[in-house]
């Protein structure tokens, strides 16, 4: 870096007395571009638009094209979303049309499909990355764009429910960008991961996550759902409340928010897992993402329905689930039907109870989601009687006063002398047949009708 630096003030200097038509001067303005984009957008935004302005003088469409990314990439940092993107589209058809060179392309594609997926919009992502595709199957030489391709190709194959698809591109992104590394690598290896957890492969998403970890990229939420899943919450809220306090871009924060109200409300915070909902949904309402209304609305339900608020939790349950199913996004749809489920259980219907948590438990085998099907039969076979106390076994009535204390499914494992895993079924269990779905409604349960004397 610092012999580049110098060269580059080499150039700056003899470019000095350069005219306003000579490219050059333009393109010593993108390192500098690129440095203030995440600590100084508004310069980025300047530099930007003088850069494209002296590719259009020129007629040196590769400048331009680095300009006008650029600005929208500087816009979006500002909270200019809809400019910015506006920015982006106006440089994608100058690549579709081949009006950019081969390098300039690859970029073009990746940073832009980069920020649709930061955004959320699922959509444009789609588009892009198709395209992207097509054209990295013309140019097989350009093997770190087909790297950067398959991850964002993974990403959106996991969205769709596409698997098998997905962890394949993931490991073929790994592959492509590993020699010489590039920077991508990180993100390559975290989407392995995320496949990986989802999957039930612990022990290999974790090591997906340190390889991430090693190039740069640090692996949340990802490591903070691994460690729940582990029943390690301490940990987990531990690791997610560090990530929320380290990260404050907007655009960074709506999935470290999301995974906080899940691990938060596993942990008993309900507290804390409202104030991650709130968060959520001023981050969607400040844009146009049906992704993050979605997001917003399921992390309010469940906190409505953890908090006794059954009915208007399921008011936000349903409306998640209606964009999830427009967007065509199958494992979230399902999630939030399990959610339903319970709070239709809550409420005594069974029928309806029963219907949500069949229907969630078929997409989840499709998908290979194995934690949650696993999560899920303990659920169903359990039941949710209209006295689910008077079903408690002894063992579930001396985990509910473990938990009512106050206690982790670490401290409750080591008090019974059983393991983690058995706590956690346990628990799950105990939420069926309560019809709760958090431990504090649990708790409230247990007090008002005076379990926890009848051990």
């Amino acid at each position: 870096m610092a012999r580049a630096g110098g060269w580059l003030a080499r150039a700056e200097e003899v470019l000095a007395d350069a005219g306003p038509d000579c490219a050059a001067s333009g393109y010593v303005l993108i390192p500098r571009l690129l440095g203030a984009l995440d600590t100084e957008p508004s310069l980025a935004a300047d530099l930007a638009v003088r850069a494209a302005e002296v590719g259009m003088r020129s007629g040196d469409a590769d400048l331009r094209a680095l300009g006008v990314l650029g600005h929208g990439q500087a816009l979006i940092a500002m909270g200019e979303v809809s400019e910015g993107v506006g920015r982006l589209d106006e440089v994608m058809v100058s690549v579709t049309s081949g009006e950019v060179g081969p390098v300039v392309t690859g970029i073009v594609y990746c940073a832009v499909i980069i920020e649709c997926l930061r955004l959320h919009d699922i959509g444009r992502a789609s588009e892009w990355t198709a395209a992207l595709g097509d054209w990295c199957d013309a140019q097989p030489e350009l093997v770190p764009y087909r790297g950067q391709c398959l991850v964002h190709r993974s990403q959106l194959q996991q969205i769709a429910g596409r698997w098998s698809e997905a962890i394949t591109a993931a490991g073929a992104a790994c592959r492509y960008l590993a020699d010489p590394p590039h920077p991508a690598i990180g993100l390559a290896y975290y989407q392995e991961g995320e496949l990986h957890r989802l999957r039930g492969d612990l022990d290999h998403a974790e090591a997906d996550y340190r390889e991430a970890n090693r190039y740069g990229h640090d692996p949340v939420p990802g490591i903070a759902l691994l460690e729940l899943a582990r029943g390690e919450a301490p940990s987990a809220v531990v690791t997610i409340g560090r990530a929320l306090q380290e990260y404050h871009q907007p655009l960074e924060r709506p999935a470290l928010l999301a995974a906080a109200v899940e691990i938060r409300r596993a942990a008993g915070d309900l507290g804390g897992a409202r104030a991650a909902a709130e968060e959520l949904a001023a981050v969607a309402a400040g844009g146009s993402s049906a992704v993050l209304r979605a997001m917003a609305a399921d992390a309010l339900g469940t906190v409505l329905a953890g908090e006794g608020h059954v009915v208007a939790a399921l008011v936000e349950l349903r409306t998640a689930a209606a964009v999830w199913r427009s967007l065509g996004m199958p494992y979230e749809t399902a999630r939030t039907a399990v959610a339903v489920g319970l709070a239709c259980a809550a409420m005594g219907d069974g029928v309806a109870s029963a219907l949500e948590l069949g229907n969630a438990r078929n997409t989840f085998v499709e998908l290979g989601a194995r934690p949650d099907v696993e999560r899920l039969d303990v659920l169903m076979s359990s039941g949710v009687p209209a006295d689910g106390g008077a079903t408690l076994s002894d063992r579930e009535r001396e985990v509910l006063s473990e938990l009512a204390a106050g206690k982790t499914n670490r401290e409750i494992a080591g008090t019974l002398v059983i393991s983690q895993h058995t706590v956690g079924r346990h628990v799950e269990s105990i939420f069926a047949k309560l019809g709760v779905t958090s431990r504090a409604a649990a708790t409230a349960y247990a007090y008002e009708h005076d379990l926890l004397s009848a051990r």
